[in-house]
């Protein structure tokens, strides 16, 4: 059975868009792209109601339209170029490929296991992430956020094998000096 009426629709809104908010927030982290993904996702489902035949649940069916949107913001950011100003290696090694005193890792001892659940942690390290190039903060996303395979992300952002496993070294690297610097000296 085909659902065709708006009304359908507008109980939809109303029903799971505080769920389809919460999971956009979660995957992009900025309030007014999630609200832009969810709007986008029921127009897309406005326009393609007809083919919701009930075989899972509006809210799977949403969920899925968004998740499509979620994914082609992320494709369209990583086909930005990407300015490797201040993200060289020669930031964190010396010529002769030894780390640079100041920038070798440091020791996060026990401090590591419980990070996540500090708010001021996560928010240090969503402005690290921000900080990335788009291609490098997509592909970290799309990689621990959206729990992508590797292959995936090379199609979707249309990248090498070789080329995402530099994106993602150079990008840890410079996750690792972000936090390090604003979370840790502090």
């Amino acid at each position: 059975m085909a659902i065709t009426t708006q009304t359908s629709l507008s109980k939809w809104v109303d029903e799971y868009t505080s769920d389809l908010y919460s999971w956009a927030y979660y995957k992009v982290s900025d309030a007014e792209l999630a609200k832009d993904l969810v709007q986008d996702t029921f127009l897309a489902a406005a326009e393609k109601i007809e083919t919701f035949k009930g075989e899972s649940s509006p809210k799977t069916w949403l969920h899925s339209i968004l998740n499509y949107k979620i994914i082609d913001y992320y494709r369209k950011k990583g086909k930005q170029p990407v300015s490797l100003e201040n993200l060289t290696f020669s930031s964190f090694f010396t010529e002769d490929g030894d780390w640079i005193s100041e920038k070798k890792p440091k020791d996060w001892g026990d401090n590591e296991n419980h990070l996540l659940d500090d708010i001021e942690f996560n928010i240090v390290l969503q402005n690290c992430l921000e900080a990335l190039p788009d291609k490098w903060n997509a592909c970290v996303k799309l990689k621990y956020h959206m729990d992508k395979k590797s292959d995936e992300i090379c199609q979707d952002l249309g990248i090498t094998p070789t080329n995402l496993w530099q994106i993602m070294h150079r990008a840890k690297l410079n996750l690792r000096d972000c936090i390090e610097t604003n979370w840790f000296n502090n």
